[in-house]
């Protein structure tokens, strides 16, 4: 015969066994907030000089450091960032590298490459093997600015393609061109920076001309586009309505995971300080009611992270 110790235990086993079995209770995942742009840059010295043609063209009158970027970061709640070495700087990775090298899960880099230097085409094949190092990215500005139609990019398209290379470069302006690059490179990882509107688009009111060039884009599904340097582009305060509409016709052309949230945070940081950085996560992840959440899933990280194959 049992004894009510025998049966209590029993019992106890029972409870214990049926708890086990039973599936637990799935936990939300948090959110990963990374951030498709933001440059970083040190100071122009003798010791660490500037090219001629990028002095004075930095977004702020000072060095923008990777120490100040992640106090930043953990302030907002942004898991991550690609860098993007800035113009200004000519053509330095290094600091950018560093960065990475510090804090490889909080940072990468889409690096820049000469693509007048012969010596060049021989980087490509180890690209990816510098420390972050995930991409390139072109300007094409000043001096550069003839490049997509005299002949020297040309070589650059199907050697990125071929060494599974993604590239990123603002359009603005330069549509037509670029179009045609993606046309004739299907499997290039081309991703468009600030959805093709530049500062002068936007106080020239074309933003919505500049948004009817982006979408021609979306037909083809190796083009990818950052919705970025958005605050200092309306002419609203927070939550900035008036570019709801570009922002709607641009997520509905790409979809979720062609789409990249990010700030170009130092654009506008100093004649814009009340554009906090925490705001321009909300603006997304609250402001916007076309975005589900398993959209905001996507956009805020998940999709350029799969995109660039940032584990």
């Amino acid at each position: 015969m049992l004894s009510r110790r025998d049966v209590l235990a029993a019992g106890a086993g029972l409870a214990m066994a049926s708890q086990a079995s039973a599936p637990a209770k799935a936990q939300p995942a948090r959110r990963i907030i990374v951030d498709a742009q933001v440059h970083i840059w040190q100071a122009h010295t003798p010791e660490r000089p500037w090219p001629a043609d990028g002095i004075g063209q930095a977004h702020i009158p000072r060095p923008f450091s990777y120490y100040e970027l992640i106090a930043r970061m953990d302030e907002a709640g942004v898991d991550r960032v690609v860098i993007v070495p800035p113009s200004w700087e000519g053509y330095r990775n290094e600091y950018a590298m560093e960065a990475a090298k510090k804090w490889p899960q909080r940072f990468a880099l889409m690096g820049r490459l000469r693509l007048d230097d012969p010596k060049s085409k021989d980087l490509l094949a180890t690209w990816k093997d510098q420390p972050g190092m995930l991409g390139v990215r072109h300007t094409f500005n000043r001096l550069q600015t003839s490049w997509l139609t005299d002949g020297t990019a040309d070589w650059f398209w199907p050697a990125a393609a071929k060494a599974g290379i993604p590239v990123m470069t603002p359009t603005a302006g330069r549509a037509r061109d670029f179009l045609r690059i993606v046309e004739r490179n299907p499997e290039l990882v081309f991703i468009i920076d600030h959805m093709n509107v530049s500062d002068e688009t936007a106080k020239a009111g074309k933003i919505a001309e500049a948004i009817t060039e982006l979408v021609e884009f979306a037909k083809h599904p190796n083009v990818q586009v950052k919705m970025s340097s958005i605050a200092h582009k309306s002419s609203q305060a927070y939550p900035f309505r008036d570019l709801t509409d570009h922002l709607k016709r641009v997520f509905d052309a790409f979809g979720p995971r062609r789409s990249f949230w990010g700030t170009d945070l130092t654009a506008g940081i100093d004649r814009y300080p009340n554009f906090t950085y925490q705001q321009r996560i909300t603006h997304f992840t609250e402001e916007l009611p076309f975005l589900s959440e398993d959209d905001k899933d996507w956009v805020m990280g998940r999709a350029i992270m799969r995109r660039l194959g940032w584990a």
